[in-house]
Order: C-alpha cells, then structure tokens, then sequence
C-alpha cells in the first residue's frame, strides 16, 4: 500500500495546482488524507475555520512514522503562528482585501483560505510537499470556497514575484532556513515594496536570529489549552511586521 500511494504522489508533478483537470487532486491521496485526519478547528484560534486534521483519534497520531507513505505531514497540524496569522486577517480583513497575497509554507492551507474570505484579489499558497496542496483543496471544500493557486516549487531564495502581501506562518524553525528567508524577503521588500507578516509562538530559534530585531509586534494571541499542550506548553503566539529599515 505505502509504493502505492507513493507511486499516486509522484504523478502530482505540476508546479501549480489550482482548478485545471491536470491539476485535480489525484482521487486516492484524496481517499487516504480523508481516512486518516479528522475535520478539527474547533479548539484552535479560528474555531470558525474547520480543516482536515490528525487528532489523538487519527492512526498517525500514535503509528510510527516511518509508515507514513508521503513526507512529513506539517500540512496535518494547525501550527500556533499559523493560528495566529490567520486570526489577526480574519479581524483585520482590510489587510487583505483586493491584495495579491503568497502564503510561504502554507501547509494545510489555513492562511491562504482566510485571505481567500477577506477578499484577497488573488492568493497563492506555496508548499514544497505535494500532499499539502490536495489537503489545501480540501480544507476549501469545508469552507466553500475556491481555492488558492498551489505552488510546489521553492518558492523561498527565487526571483521575487511582485505581491502586496507574503504571510509566514511557523517559519523560523531551523536557522539555516530562518536565514535564507530573511534574505530573500529582504529582496521581495526592496523590489516591490511587498508586506510581510510572520506567525510565530516564540520558539528559541525565531527569537534568537538577526531578523527578530526587526520586527514590529501587531497582535498577541493567548493559545487555547488543547494548542498549548500540543506545542510544549507555549502561551502565546505572535504577529509581527517585517520592517527591514529599522
């Protein structure tokens, strides 16, 4: 079962997935994502906003992982910045509303479907892992509506594209990482005057790297308790602005 569901994954080769029929999510990822999470939300920051899942209820929840026939799915777990992202658009729909809008490590889709709803003009949501892009579609479903263009490419290090706004939801997990997006971000900034928001908990490797000093704090959010006990007991997860000339 594992090569098969491999074999389905590695036909999903286009660089965008949007609603074209050589883009379609393959029908049997679509069965096993459906099989395997549950539809949550309810006890997160944006309990109006439901998404495919794992829960203590899923087999992957407590499987081990190297019976996980895809790579690591980060798209399965409503991250705290990203909760925090898209709870801080949701109350301040104009920050999105008529933008062109990229989503750096969207995941299960959570952000880009919320500046979908506050009336973005047009949403991107970038992910390098193929399966996020099909739980994406599906968590638009759950929510009725269209979904955002889905780029699998690395978009992070690339020739900036011009948007008005890139959301950056638990990005700054590794250093190396932290430090390629903080340069490319900076060119994304100087050649288009993009905004960009970060979502970050206050994990160790954010708050340590060069970029933390230039940020602007814009909202904090209490986590609920089930999301705090699920991150090592964080409290809060941040909103901050990129401010490169600080």
């Amino acid at each position: 079962m594992l090569n098969y569901y491999s074999a389905q994954l590695h036909r999903q080769t286009d660089r965008y997935t949007g609603l074209s029929s050589s883009c379609r999510p393959h029908d049997s990822v679509r069965t096993f994502i459906s099989e395997n999470t549950e539809t949550a939300g309810e006890n997160s920051l944006t309990p109006e906003l439901k998404l495919r899942l794992f829960t203590p209820n899923c087999r992957f929840w407590r499987e081990r992982p190297e019976l996980w026939p895809f790579d690591d799915p980060y798209w399965a777990i409503y991250w705290p910045g990203g909760q925090a992202l898209s709870r801080f658009l949701l109350d301040n729909p104009e920050v999105c509303q008529d933008k062109k809008v990229l989503d750096v490590g969207s995941g299960c889709g959570a952000s880009a479907i919320v500046a979908k709803l506050c009336g973005a003009a047009h949403v991107v949501a970038n992910d390098i892992d193929p399966v996020a892009a099909i739980a994406t579609h599906m968590n638009c479903e759950l929510k009725g509506v269209e979904p955002p263009i889905c780029v699998t490419d690395n978009m992070v290090g690339s020739g900036p594209e011009r948007f008005d706004l890139i959301l950056l939801g638990d990005m700054f997990y590794d250093e190396a990482l932290a430090t390629s997006l903080h340069s490319w971000l900076d060119r994304c900034i100087k050649t288009h005057g993009t905004r960009v928001l970060i979502g970050d908990p206050g994990r160790a490797q954010f708050e340590g790297h060069d970029i933390r000093r230039l940020l602007h704090q814009q909202a904090q959010f209490e986590l609920p308790e089930s999301v705090r006990e699920e991150n090592y007991g964080l409290t809060f997860s941040c909103v901050w602005s990129y401010n490169p000339e600080l």
